[in-house]
């Protein structure tokens, strides 16, 4: 989650949010499709723990700028790497210091139709970030995990982000998006964001609503994929994390968070502060999704 000047965004969203379980009907499954794999607390903890290890060792955190978020990109990026994806480092430039964002390319799929899925990887300095955004990253490294795993053979092109300098504003997706083409921008159907994915307590998932730009094919699938579990959910706009950098550049967007945690930009937000069963859920969500949104190109 983005610096504490967002959190009143996030929390006039939040009290503006519509119940949104009862109006989502039930997804019939298509038999043609390949079934989406479970997902287990052992492939995506490990992912937290190493985090957690990584802050530990460098002053306690994983902000912009340190040796701590160098150490978590080149983390993501070797098990990318480890699987066959074709990743690149995305440098930017921000209050005097260097950074990188990553971004992994699964081969095949249509160039023309990319599904992209991202989450953002550093903390603030005051802690080390395990549940705002290791959760999120940790549940996108899972999801990309499984892909390779399976060898899935996707309709869409898959594009998978780990965002760098969002706590002090958005810098690195912002970077990214505004190095784009208008060609490439145009390409890219839907932007998934995930941000605090983890957190205690969650009575209920926040799924991004993209009205300005009708968004409606992510959103409902992942409100259905919630239906089907009786998991509540609640809708929310745009704004306050990554997928605001691609809004503004009117690339559609959806994703989901499980809300503002017990413990946020401080150094108690560690592996305690995350629950490993909602960890999970939001993963299988996250898996669940995409390989549905993977499966077919929309038609235009």
């Amino acid at each position: 989650m983005t610096s504490r000047r967002s959190l009143p965004r996030l929390a006039a969203a939040v009290l503006g949010v519509s119940l949104a379980l009862s109006a989502v009907p039930a997804a019939t499954a298509d038999p043609r499709l390949p079934a989406a794999p479970t997902v287990t607390e052992q492939q995506v903890m490990p992912h937290l723990r190493a985090l957690q290890r990584i802050a530990d060792r460098n002053g306690g955190n994983r902000a912009h700028g340190t040796k701590g978020y160098a150490e978590s990109v080149a983390y993501v990026k070797r098990a990318l790497d480890r699987a066959g994806f074709r990743t690149k480092l995305v440098p930017f430039t921000h209050d005097g210091a260097t950074g990188n964002s990553l971004i992994a390319d699964w081969p095949g799929g249509d160039p023309d139709h990319v599904l992209m899925t991202g989450a953002h990887l550093d903390s603030v300095k005051e802690g080390p970030g395990i549940n705002d955004n290791g959760s999120g990253s940790a549940a996108v490294l899972a999801t990309a995990l499984q892909v390779a795993k399976t060898g899935l053979k996707p309709e869409r092109h898959l594009r998978f982000a780990w965002w760098g300098a969002e706590e002090p504003g958005l810098i690195g997706s912002a970077q990214y998006v505004r190095k784009l083409s208008a060609a490439e921008r145009r390409r890219i159907d839907v932007y998934l964001n995930f941000d605090q994915a983890g957190s205690r307590n969650t009575r209920q998932w926040l799924v991004i609503h993209d009205d300005e730009h009708g968004e409606t094919e992510a959103q409902q699938a992942f409100e259905a994929w919630f239906a089907e579990r009786s998991i509540p959910t609640f809708d929310i706009g745009v704004g306050g994390s990554d997928h605001e950098s691609f809004g503004n550049a009117g690339i559609p967007s959806s994703g989901f968070s499980t809300g503002i945690s017990d413990c946020i930009h401080e150094a108690c937000d560690d592996l305690s502060n995350v629950d490993p069963k909602t960890e999970r859920t939001s993963t299988e969500a996250i898996v669940g999704v995409l390989w549905k949104l993977a499966a077919t190109t929309p038609r235009h």
